[in-house]
């Protein structure tokens, strides 16, 4: 199947997602999350990316992006990528590639999905069974946003801006939002447009993206063009789409 070429928009959010090869452990240690971190925020100032919400688990991360120009958040992981597996290797005494392959990345309709996303990103480790509660992780942004903590990092988007009026208010509406789990479907959702590369939102934001970015929502079928009043050639299959 053909690869799938990237939706990429200057200004709407995008969930990313980068494994491990093989989902083999990224993480070995506390020095290795710190390093980086300190490679996501050097990368995403040199090239315009606000980093709305985070988690790196010990085998993938998970990121929340609005990037100012098309092809930023494809030179931060490019960035990110090669500074850390050159620390990891050389901290290691490894070779070759960390990463599985190329990374993953959905067009977020910030209006409706945002702070679902924000939430299913810092909800990783209580999914994972690794913490009760996502205060008790250290390596996400859900302290920065759910309890305020400083962080000179962060650029907090304009709807989480929008949930109070000074920083207090702001981390203890967001809790608010922690207290229901979320809903199975929200799950679903986000994972079936990251796992497809596709638009997360209601479909005229998808239908949208598709006439902006000039990237459509399935790949072409397979196989040879089928003959005359729509019927494939003996022996033939019309492969699906995506």
């Amino acid at each position: 199947m053909p690869r799938r070429p990237r939706m990429k928009l200057s200004g709407i959010p995008q969930h990313i997602v980068q494994r491990g090869i093989n989902r083999e452990p990224c993480f070995f240690a506390d020095e290795d999350y710190q390093c980086y971190l300190h490679w996501l925020w050097k990368s995403a100032a040199d090239w315009h990316c606000g980093i709305h919400a985070y988690v790196l688990m010990t085998n993938h991360v998970h990121l929340l992006v609005t990037p100012e120009c098309e092809n930023s958040i494809e030179k931060l992981m490019q960035s990110i990528g090669r500074r850390y597996v050159q620390y990891i290797n050389r901290q290691y005494k490894r070779t070759g590639t960390l990463w599985e392959g190329r990374y993953k990345s959905s067009l977020i309709q910030a209006e409706d999905y945002l702070l679902a996303c924000m939430r299913y990103i810092e909800l990783n480790p209580v999914r994972a069974g690794m913490v009760e509660d996502p205060v008790n992780y250290p390596w996400s942004s859900y302290r920065a946003n759910g309890l305020g903590k400083p962080s000179e990092h962060l650029a907090p988007h304009l709807l989480y801006l929008a949930l109070g009026q000074d920083t207090e208010g702001r981390a203890s509406s967001y809790r608010k939002l922690f207290r229901p789990q979320l809903d199975d479907e929200a799950i679903a959702d986000i994972r079936q447009a990251i796992n497809q590369g596709t638009p997360l939102g209601s479909e005229r934001f998808k239908n949208k993206v598709s006439v902006m970015t000039g990237v459509r929502r399935t790949l072409p079928k397979r196989g040879r063009p089928a003959r005359e009043g729509g019927q494939p050639a003996d022996g033939e299959q019309i492969g699906f789409g995506f």
